[in-house]
């Protein structure tokens, strides 16, 4: 079972995809977009393409755990795809999951604006890699 995970940002909008079996992460992009409509359409689109059979998406919630704008926004986005891809969206904390994106590409020897190029989809690697641990130890 394909999985995507989606890292929303107001311009960038980071994409992973399982491989086949749901248990590695593979395929990413970044959706160059700021109207959430175009996200829609363009995430629509890729899981069509691949097959995706369940969407994860980032609710980034602050620190203390409380709910903040861009937590907001997730929520509303994730609404917006049940509504159009008709696949089940679930919502996953994904706190500190750009900062360690940012983190692993410096160490990889990127540049500030090579990590801006990819730092989305690097995000999107992380909450992907979090839910498939996560649903292993379900399963276990």
């Amino acid at each position: 079972m394909r999985i995507m995970a989606i890292d929303y940002g107001d311009a960038h909008t980071g994409i992973a995809i399982s491989d086949p079996t749901g248990l590695l992460a593979g395929f990413t992009t970044t959706i160059n977009a700021y109207r959430p409509e175009l996200v829609v359409e363009r995430i629509t689109a890729l899981a069509r393409e691949h097959g995706v059979e369940e969407l994860v998406l980032g609710h980034p919630r602050n620190m203390d755990g409380t709910r903040g704008p861009r937590a907001e926004k997730a929520e509303s986005l994730a609404e917006l795809l049940r509504s159009s891809v008709g696949l089940p969206v679930t919502l996953w904390d994904e706190r500190r999951t750009t900062i360690d994106a940012h983190q692993i590409l410096f160490k990889a020897g990127k540049n500030a604006r090579q990590r801006k190029k990819t730092v989305d989809a690097v995000a999107a690697s992380l909450i992907l890699e979090g839910y498939l641990t996560y649903k292993k130890s379900q399963n276990a």
